[in-house]
């Protein structure tokens, strides 16, 4: 893939479609139908939008075979619907769905997410996403490695089949504050050789986040990259060296806070997880910004207690 990624949150998707509404409220849509699963939630954020009824559709790929999927009946010949998708693919499913609605007698206009230089339908209304690779929040897991994995097989016709989506999550950490506690900064302005003898002494908190840690591919920290022999050193005798280990490389990110963010954002990314968790809350919001389809957990050790959140800029 070598488009820049465009990560559409259901928030953004949400405020869009709000936009459309005098629009949608106009065409006086009869109905608005979701192709399973990805047209779904765009399909019940417009009948909230216009008070519509919300019906599916369930494609099947392999077959082009399109079957009504609601205890909803189909509506009489001469409605009008709004058929829901979320990409209008270089694949069929949105002619062979609008073909089916169409035999059906129903005038059929069509709504996705976004639109791209592949589509083969150019839809009523859509986000132009021409250029960038769309990757929607009931995605995410697509960055996952093994997801890519598995969708190129079934892709290649192979007769494997996707596993349920959560079974693709996968987690990098924080280190200092989530596997260890961390040493006021006060130390180290100090006595730097002590500040990081004491943390060398340190041992592990007896309770970590509640996350399995099989699931847990990634440590990124701020530590600097000089500090890896002793970093890997403390991993080691604590049993933690199986995990990958990737530190801050000053030349690129200061370790400011935001700076430090942007590290840990970016890795985040580039190691294909779907969640990360971070013990300092400005991190978290900054790296949540950065990344908005990333899972990002605050972890407060103290406290024992996690916070799930997001950040967009505010202006």
């Amino acid at each position: 893939m070598n488009k820049p990624v465009l990560p559409l949150t259901y928030e953004q998707l949400d405020h869009w479609i709000e936009s459309l509404q005098p629009t949608l409220l106009a065409e006086r849509f009869t109905m608005a139908l979701g192709i399973l699963r990805g047209g779904a939630p765009l399909a019940l954020m417009v009948s909230h939008a216009v008070g519509a009824p919300v019906a599916f559709l369930r494609y099947d790929r392999q077959a082009r075979a399109v079957a009504w999927d609601s205890t909803l009946p189909i509506p009489p010949a001469g409605s009008k619907v709004l058929l829901c998708e979320d990409i209008a693919g270089r694949g069929f499913t949105l002619v062979d769905c609008i073909a089916f609605l169409q035999r059906h007698g129903l005038v059929v206009k069509t709504l996705t997410g976004a639109v791209d230089d592949l589509s083969r339908v150019q839809p009523d209304y859509a986000i132009d996403a021409r250029g960038y690779f769309t990757l929607f929040p009931w995605e995410r897991q697509a960055y996952t490695e093994r997801y890519r994995d598995d969708w190129a097989r079934v892709e290649a016709g192979a007769a494997a089949a996707m596993a349920n989506d959560h079974e693709y999550a996968a987690y990098a950490i924080d280190l200092d504050g989530i596997l260890l506690p961390d040493v006021p900064l006060a130390r180290y302005d100090e006595d730097l050789a002590a500040a990081l003898a004491e943390r060398d002494a340190l041992l592990p908190f007896e309770v970590l986040p509640g996350i399995d840690l099989r699931h847990v591919l990634t440590i990124v920290t701020g530590r600097p990259e000089m500090d890896r022999a002793r970093t890997e050193a403390w991993l080691a005798r604590h049993g933690f060296a199986h995990l990958q280990l990737v530190m801050r490389a000053p030349g690129l990110h200061d370790d400011s806070p935001a700076g430090a963010a942007a590290h840990k954002a970016s890795a985040a990314l580039r190691a294909g997880v779907t969640h990360f968790v971070e013990s300092d809350p400005v991190q978290a919001l900054l790296i949540a910004q950065q990344a908005p389809l990333l899972r990002v957990i605050w972890w407060d050790a103290l406290t024992r207690t996690g916070m799930l959140v997001s950040a967009r800029a505010w202006s």
